[in-house]
């Protein structure tokens, strides 16, 4: 009897310990999901992020990397090719360099605002450049991230009013080829520099001036190391929330739904509060002591222009698109 009841007693114990095992097993079960990016946690985008990690948190474990901590910048989408990462915030200019008709979308002067951007990822010619990135690099684009018009900061206190007055400005742009062309086509001479070194380089005269959207500049307090602010709105800035195709393809359509609807919540939330901050920093800056002034727009929009249609960048744009994009 006491053996039935101990075989009884350990069958029990023994079940119990199976089942407390299994049990935070399954909670682990999830699949992890890291995303990398170069903005800061104190970026709109790094919010966005948390918003998009609580509407899939039923189905993925989310862990965020910011400030280039895991992948220094445009060294994330390489990352996601072999594996070594799940989700990453792209920028287009990373993509052109595997893709070169990708380099239509890095162009000054091409899409008008925020909304041009997403009504573009979203239509035919959008859905042309989107399935060529899952083809040929394995990644599933879920939507841009806009994070502003870019506009040139300077330190020195020069005035800018068309591309000519930037001849020998040493501006620093982002490294890549896409980039360093930008910079040459506004008339400045572009300086490749990751984007965490750009305030020591503002600050010790490596550098002149830099581009990027005003919230971007109060992100990184690059107002406390310029002494003026061109308005030049060159570029309408996004990156793309992209995820692994591998991952993409091991969930079914119903969860691909969910995660996708999530992305665009998060995307239409960070939008808007992009496009509010920008309307507000103007204004802030200028109480700061910084000048802030619009130069001849239409004359670095011609030059910008004539620029990229006469490189070799343009030979590789799919026939068309540029008078599909305008058309939008």
């Amino acid at each position: 009897m006491n053996i039935t009841i101990n075989r009884r007693q350990f069958i029990i114990a023994t079940g119990g310990l199976a089942a407390s095992a299994t049990f935070p097993a399954r909670a682990q079960d999830k699949p992890k999901l890291r995303f990398s990016a170069v903005f800061s946690e104190q970026d709109i985008r790094a919010e966005m992020m948390q918003r998009f990690a609580d509407a899939i948190a039923d189905d993925f474990t989310f862990e965020g990397y910011y400030g280039g901590n895991l992948f220094k910048q445009g060294t994330e989408l390489v990352a996601l090719q072999r594996g070594n990462l799940e989700m990453g915030n792209i920028a287009p200019q990373d993509i052109s360099k595997q893709i070169p008709a990708w380099s239509i979308v890095t162009a000054g002067y091409l899409f008008r605002d925020a909304a041009h951007v997403r009504t573009f990822f979203n239509s035919e010619p959008g859905a042309e450049l989107k399935g060529m990135a899952e083809d040929q690099l394995g990644i599933k684009i879920l939507g841009p991230t806009y994070f502003g018009v870019r506009q040139v900061g300077l330190k020195p206190e020069k005035e800018i009013r068309t591309p000519a007055d930037l001849a020998g400005i040493k501006l620093r742009m982002p490294p890549g080829d896409a980039w360093q062309f930008l910079g040459e086509a506004l008339g400045a001479n572009p300086t490749p520099m990751a984007y965490a070194e750009v305030y020591t380089g503002l600050q010790t005269g490596a550098i002149d001036g830099q581009d990027n959207p005003l919230p971007n500049v109060e992100n990184m307090k690059f107002y406390e190391v310029m002494s003026q602010i061109v308005l030049t709105s060159h570029l309408v800035g996004f990156d793309l929330l992209t995820v692994s195709k591998k991952v993409w393809d091991e969930m079914d359509a119903d969860t691909q739904a969910r995660f996708q609807a999530a992305a665009d919540a998060a995307i239409d939330f960070s939008t808007e509060k992009h496009l509010t901050r920008e309307a507000e920093l103007a204004d802030s800056f200028k109480e700061k002591g910084l000048k802030i002034y619009e130069p001849d727009r239409e004359a670095f929009r011609e030059h910008v222009q004539q620029k990229y249609l006469a490189s070799v960048l343009a030979k590789d744009w799919p026939e068309g698109m540029v008078e599909k994009i305008n058309a939008l």
